[in-house]
């Protein structure tokens, strides 16, 4: 698995903890193997079909119902560390997290001539499991060594049950999904401005 991309593996376990039945008010995001596989198929696609995502993605489609309670409790264990950003903490239990892996090495790169890139061999006989455990093992190592555990955060939505690693670059980010929370946030404080406005605007009258 070649692990060069801390920003789409960090993406990798913030899309992970936030499949979990509390982000959706009881509705499990991932309840069958169906919905792993396509989870990781989405991400192997998001990420142009490289090495870490490819093998990600064949492991879903050979995974077995141990593997998705196996992922369950993966998430579990990611959303707790996202939870609780101390740096000691963080590298321990994102080094845990990279076990499956047998070492680091590196290995041609195919797509420039001469390089080479970083890459966590898994051990013989890996599941889906081990994978999503190294992807988010080296998400979260790699952006507490580039970024610092301030990107660790909750949902800034009020409603929001969510967590999510930040890996942009201004360093900015609000929301786990910005697309839905963002959105819903910037509705509600716009009805609320209305409401505001037309109770002052009543009053006067």
């Amino acid at each position: 698995m070649a692990l060069d991309d801390y920003s789409w593996a960090a993406g990798v376990a913030t899309d992970l903890v936030n499949t979990a039945p509390e982000v959706w008010r009881g509705d499990d995001r991932l309840p069958d193997q169906a919905a792993l596989i396509a989870f990781a198929d989405l991400h192997c696609a998001r990420s142009g079909g490289d090495d870490a995502p490819g093998a990600l993605s064949e492991l879903a489609h050979r995974g077995r119902t141990a593997d998705l309670h196996a992922v369950h409790a993966l998430r579990t264990t990611v959303r707790d560390l996202v939870d609780h950003p101390e740096r000691d903490r963080l590298v321990s239990g994102a080094t845990a997290l990279t076990a499956p892996a047998r070492g680091a090495t590196l290995i041609p790169d195919p797509v420039h001539e001469a390089r080479t890139r970083w890459a966590a061999p898994l051990h013989d006989g890996a599941t889906v499991a081990d994978a999503l455990s190294v992807v988010c093992g080296i998400g979260v190592l790699g952006v507490v060594h580039a970024l610092g555990e301030r990107r660790f955060r909750p949902c800034g939505a009020p409603a929001c049950r969510g967590a999510f690693i930040d890996t942009t670059r201004p360093g900015r980010r609000r929301y786990c999904m910005p697309g839905l929370c963002g959105n819903r946030t910037n509705v509600a404080n716009h009805r609320s401005r209305r409401a505001e406005t037309g109770h002052g605007r009543n009053r006067a009258e």
